[in-house]
Formats: structure tokens, sequence, C-alpha cells
């Protein structure tokens, strides 16, 4: 008789033994991929740029950090490499495990773990109902953002290759500042 799989919850996460980034997906902990310079230059320039809107309060202020671990159920509990909160809704600075819905989650994909944020946090983050998620692939130079409608992600940005990815652009929910591309796929001249 084979023995069913027990789910593994958010109290094993936070006791989860050694000093391995992981975190807990579907019930499984999950060892997070290393991070490349790649990764860490595309999150640095998305915060970079982002920062008049974590430096303004409120109305149109937000809460933006990477790496955060968002508590979605019991058994469900993915550290995010960006996630940010509208001050509106979070108008107090928060701590620990975030339990509210993010606003806006950006995923940044690392080779051998694209499938985790293509498919089953895309998944996961629509049925939450998060309004807004983007993916960025350095390597690709590419950048898709969605937005919630009527309870299913639609493309409301996308920019690939060296030619679409230069410019300057505003990309919802962001449409306050401008987030130049080049700067964020590591063109620093």
């Amino acid at each position: 008789m084979m023995e069913a799989q027990r789910f593994l919850t958010i109290d094993d996460l936070l006791t989860w033994p050694g000093d391995e980034r992981v975190e807990l997906i579907d019930g499984e902990i999950v060892q997070r991929p290393m991070s490349r310079f790649e990764h860490g230059q595309a999150q640095t320039a998305l915060i970079g740029q982002a920062f008049p809107l974590v430096m303004q309060r409120q109305p149109g202020g937000w809460w933006i950090v990477p790496e955060i671990s968002v508590r979605y159920n019991e058994h469900h509990c993915p550290s995010h490499d960006l996630a940010g909160w509208r001050k509106e809704r979070l108008p107090e600075r928060p701590s620990g495990v975030m339990t509210l819905l993010p606003d806006w989650v950006c995923e940044i994909l690392s080779p051998g773990h694209e499938r985790k944020d293509t498919v089953t946090h895309f998944l996961r983050l629509q049925r939450a109902g998060v309004p807004f998620y983007w993916i960025v692939s350095p390597e690709d130079r590419a950048l898709i953002a969605y937005a919630l409608d009527d309870g299913g992600y639609r493309a409301v940005f996308t920019a690939e290759g060296p030619d679409e990815t230069s410019a300057k652009v505003r990309i919802p929910p962001f449409e306050a500042i401008e987030i130049d591309l080049g700067l964020l796929f590591g063109d620093l001249e």
C-alpha cells in the first residue's frame, strides 16, 4: 500500500533546517535557484526605478520589496523576486511573512526554473486574484506584464529583443513613472 504524501505547511517552512533558500510551493519545500548577476541586475533596476513610488506617501505610494515571502494559504508560501502593495491598502509598514495579497508581483526567470514562474505562479496568482503579474527574462531581454481582467490574466505590455527593450515606457500598474527597459536589461551606457 502506498503512503499518502503529506502536504507541508507554513509551520514546516518556518522551521526548515539549514541555510538554503527555500519556499513552500503547493505543499512542498522547494529550493530557490542560486541568484545570478542578470537576475540581480534586473531586480535592482526595477527597485531603483520604482523608488519614487516607494518614497511617495498616500495616495499613489507603494511598498515594493525583493525576496518577500507571501502566504497564500497553509500550503503555499512562495518567495517572490519582487512584490508590491499599494499604500492605500496597506498604510502602515508591514513586517514578517506577508498574508495580505500583493497588488503586483514580478518574477525574474532563472534557468531551469522557468516553469515555476510561467505556469505555477501564473496560475496560482491568477486564481488568488493578484491584480498585476510581470515576468522578466533577462536572457531573452523580454518583459510581459499581465493584468487581471474578469478573473484571467491578459497581457497589457510586452517587449522582447534589443529593438523593443531600449525604450522608456509606462507599464501598468506603474503608469506614474517611466521604466527604462535598457537599464532593466543591463544597458548601462
